[in-house]
């Protein structure tokens, strides 16, 4: 009930029918925040595109200047020198046939799988595992590579991955509560130069039609960075 009422207060600070600015967005999400906890700050973009499309799927994998301020856990299937390249790069599990094995058992205690071309074949088969959980590597997102190095220093310096789902919505963590505002303010920023340069050629008007500032345990916060980029 306490809960309830904290977030009955921090929605009433809230113009639902207002879109912030970037600046205006952040001051909000940090005031209004009252988890004991620090909470994680998501952006979720409602995009104009039909993923049904092949030329219409937005994915892939990002650096954001600031991190997430998590500490992703990266498994990475390799075998060999890679497997050591790993190691060195700082992944907190490497194997081959023994994680594979783990997977298949229901092990799930990490945050991203990495893994070398060579090794598909036999990751291809965690399908009905990963997949549900969205942890299938890909090489859109960086996430199958022979450079495992790059792949796992990229995921521990605060790599994010982005998906749109059917919906055409994409969301994505840009940092915590914590976060000075300016911290906040550059991930976003950079966030959005990214997803306004995945625009689809097929895409007619908006492209993006909203975006939403949001905390854990926090309402929504629109945010009114869209028209700049709705000549194109």
């Amino acid at each position: 009930m306490a809960k309830n009422k904290k977030y009955t207060a921090a929605l009433a600070k809230v113009d639902r029918h207002n879109e912030y600015s970037l600046t205006e967005a952040i001051a909000l999400a940090k005031e209004i925040s009252y988890a004991n906890f620090d909470e994680t700050v998501d952006l979720s973009y409602n995009l104009n595109i039909d993923v049904r499309q092949a030329d219409q799927q937005i994915r892939g994998a990002m650096v954001l200047p600031h991190g997430t301020g998590k500490t992703q856990t990266v498994v990475v299937i390799a075998s060999g020198d890679k497997a050591q390249e790993a190691k060195d790069a700082g992944a907190d599990y490497v194997g081959e046939a023994d994680i594979i094995e783990k997977i298949n058992g229901g092990w799930l205690d990490f945050d991203v799988l990495v893994a070398t071309p060579d090794m598909m074949g036999q990751v291809g088969r965690l399908g009905r595992v990963l997949g549900p959980k969205g942890l299938m590597p890909n090489p859109k997102t960086g996430t199958v590579t022979a450079d495992v190095t790059k792949a796992v220093s990229d995921i521990k310096a605060g790599q994010v991955q982005y998906r749109a789902d059917k919906a055409g919505i994409v969301n994505v963590p840009v940092g915590k509560v914590s976060f000075t505002e300016e911290q906040l303010a550059e991930n976003i920023k950079a966030l959005q130069e990214k997803i306004a340069s995945l625009r689809p050629a097929a895409v007619k008007g908006n492209y993006i039609l909203s975006a939403t500032l949001s905390t854990t345990m926090g309402p929504g916060i629109k945010v009114g960075f869209t028209k700049p980029e709705e000549t194109k």
